[in-house]
């Protein structure tokens, strides 16, 4: 699954991996987390702009908001043809932008949690879904969002069966269009990501609070040492 993750890199960064349209300000988070403001790329007017979305999927027929606290993640293998993600995972995909994210280890009545990170340095790209859902009396309106998983590997694989979708630049634009609705082209897209691609060490239990920032959170951890990689 992912439940928190990071995001810290400069705008320049993201603007040119993402290949973005316009121009944006993009304070550091070390600890994002459920219900929070996350950072997205989305397609608009066809180009590809940074936008704010709600992380908890708020189907547009839902009743009730709440539900995003159940649709923070979605499995890949199934998000085409589960109620919740259905409509989103035809035509309206997203990417979410990441440092990297955090995945804990159950050890001796505790949890260690580890940062994983990509190896080369670049931006993560989360494959992302998102939905626009108004109340009944048309007073709220949330654009919300959820991050696709698969099936772990290494070396996430040791911590958790599940990890996020992450995608690499040469689909980006497959992936955002929401012309491109063919269900089997767009599933080939979430597989694992190859075990070369990731890195991670152990950090502080600082970062288990979710209200806690700062480098701290992603400083590998002076009790342990960094997992290998």
């Amino acid at each position: 699954m992912c439940g928190r993750f990071s995001l810290t890199l400069s705008p320049k960064d993201i603007w040119d991996y993402f290949l973005l349209r316009e121009e944006f300000n993009l304070a550091q988070r070390y600890n994002i987390a459920p219900s929070q403001e996350v950072a997205a790329v989305r397609l608009e007017e066809g180009h590809r702009r940074l936008t704010y979305l709600h992380w908890g999927l708020i189907p547009s027929w839902a009743d009730d908001r709440k539900i995003g606290y159940r649709t923070i993640n979605a499995r890949s293998e199934t998000a085409h043809k589960i109620p919740s993600f259905r409509a989103a995972f035809r035509s309206r995909r997203c990417l979410i932008p990441a440092s990297g994210f955090y995945e804990w280890e159950k050890k001796q009545g505790t949890k260690q949690p580890y940062f994983i990170y990509r190896k080369d340095g670049n931006p993560m790209a989360l494959a992302g879904l998102w939905e626009h859902w108004e109340d009944k009396e048309g007073k709220e309106v949330i654009e919300s969002c959820t991050i696709l998983t698969t099936e772990a590997t290494d070396p996430v694989a040791r911590l958790h069966d599940r990890m996020p979708v992450i995608l690499e630049p040469d689909v980006f634009g497959f992936w955002l269009d929401p012309k491109e609705q063919s269900v089997g082209r767009l599933r080939e897209l979430l597989k694992p990501a190859a075990p070369e691609v990731l890195s991670m060490h152990a950090v502080s239990k600082y970062v288990n609070k979710a209200g806690n920032e700062g480098k701290k959170c992603i400083e590998p951890a002076q009790e342990e040492k960094p997992a290998e990689s």
